[in-house]
């Protein structure tokens, strides 16, 4: 299987494997685009490379990290081992340093100053309920003003004019920090924005780390990471990118931009946010413009599945070794945990759940299940807590705990109630001779 190194291999990874889609049919980018996408997804069928996208000089693919089969095929494993490759890569010792080279492709073509206009560029409308158009696929590239250290994270655009964007960013963001003190210093903070990426670039974006992502990506593909410096900014960008935008965030320049689908399901609220004022747009010969359906699966994939599926995973498995496998599912929105366990004692299921809710406040639902049950399996799941919870023994409550504010069952600093599920066969329970289980078949044999 040839190496994943840019956006390019990995489609061909993909079609490869049957989880590409080419569709040729016309799309319109307002509204069209995201509905086709987000069907895909909740169908469970392959990521859309959109050919023909009506007012786009260029193709557009969206859902590349959707399922936990592309989510196998992007970090070159088994699904089953995409939570213990994770926990590898977000390591900091095992972490690569990025190394700089040249050039790159995505300067073939450079705008700078009046030439810019954002609104150029290929950027859908994705849901109804959205403000406008928003790039919701580009990794932000910043730097530590203080360390120098590189750094990527996902923040929203709004297109609010030809050279501007708003940026959606919490408190809690290294770039926000960032912007804080350059903003002391009355001085504009200098980032850009990757469009088009290899996807373990994707995924180090979504995780909080203490050093530069770009090591976490150099630690998935056991090699260091290329980088370039930008056009106009001073920053050091990944250089296989297929489109970059460049500019700064103005000290105290503020203004309203939302709402947007959200990782919850419902829209975001309206925000005073930081100016992207924009200064270069840079593009590759020919490049495939990507886009992250926004409120949906790979939403949920690359911001709370792989980065927090390891840090779970290492909390219970500090309370029981009977831990066989753990999953966020994104139909869960972040918010539930599964947890695949072999029960020792009619404890541990309980004691497990506990150190779910401990790991990550996100969690206010965990589900513990016999190792019989296919945790990725939304149906099978369903069947244990149908056929082997009794509703007043095997669930437990955690009233007023911290969650997520953003959680529409939580206040608005995110207290909330959170709930343990011991959906395992009790010890007790009446014997039914085991589950009924049928071999698999080849079918294409009988058809």
């Amino acid at each position: 299987m040839p190496t994943i190194h840019d956006l390019r291999s990995f489609l061909q990874a993909l079609e490869r494997a049957g989880q590409l889609a080419r569709i040729s049919k016309p799309v319109s980018l307002k509204h069209e685009l995201a509905d086709v996408a987000a069907a895909l997804e909740r169908r469970g069928g392959p990521a859309p490379l959109f050919a023909e996208v009506i007012d786009s000089p260029w193709p557009i693919v969206s859902s590349a990290v959707a399922t936990q089969q592309r989510a196998a095929l992007a970090l070159g494993c088994q699904q089953s081992e995409v939570v213990e490759v994770m926990r590898q890569a977000l390591d900091p010792s095992n972490g690569i340093d990025p190394v700089r080279v040249g050039d790159a492709r995505w300067k073939d073509h450079v705008l700078t100053d009046d030439e810019v206009d954002v609104r150029e560029l290929p950027v859908p409308f994705h849901a109804v309920g959205d403000g406008g158009a928003f790039i919701t696929g580009g990794v932000v590239v910043s730097k530590d003003p203080v360390s120098g250290r590189g750094n990527l994270s996902y923040n929203r655009m709004q297109v609010k004019g030809p050279r501007k964007l708003g940026f959606n960013v919490n408190e809690w963001r290294h770039v926000r920090q960032f912007l804080d003190v350059q903003e002391s210093e009355n001085e504009p903070l200098p980032i850009a924005v990757a469009i088009g990426l290899d996807p373990a670039i994707m995924i180090a974006a979504g995780a909080r780390y203490p050093d530069d992502e770009l090591r976490i990506a150099g630690a998935i593909r056991e090699r260091a990471i290329e980088v370039t410096p930008g056009v106009t900014a001073d920053i050091d960008i990944p250089a296989e990118a297929e489109i970059v935008i460049e500019g700064y965030l103005a000290p105290r320049d503020r203004e309203e931009e939302g709402p947007l689908a959200e990782f919850h399901g419902y829209f975001g609220e309206l925000w005073e946010s930081p100016v992207f004022h924009v200064t270069a747009i840079c593009w590759r010969e020919n490049p495939i413009f990507q886009t992250i359906i926004p409120g949906w699966n790979e939403h949920v994939y690359l911001g709370n599945v792989l980065p927090r599926e390891p840090l779970l995973l290492d909390f219970v498995e500090h309370v029981s070794k009977n831990v066989t496998g753990l999953h966020i599912p994104p139909y869960g929105s972040g918010f539930t945990a599964i947890v695949a366990l072999d029960k020792a004692n009619p404890g541990e299921p309980k004691n497990v759940a506990m150190a779910a809710f401990t790991a990550h406040v996100n969690v206010k639902w965990c589900i513990v299940v016999d190792s019989d049950i296919d945790i990725y399996d939304p149906a099978d799941v369903l069947w244990a807590l149908t056929t082997r919870v009794d509703w007043d023994r095997d669930i437990f409550l955690v009233p007023q705990a911290q969650g997520h504010e953003m959680d529409p069952t939580s206040d608005e600093r995110g207290v909330q109630t959170k709930i343990g599920v011991d959906a395992t066969f009790p010890e007790d329970g009446r014997d039914y001779h085991g589950r009924v289980r049928y071999r698999d078949v080849d079918l294409s044999r009988y058809l």
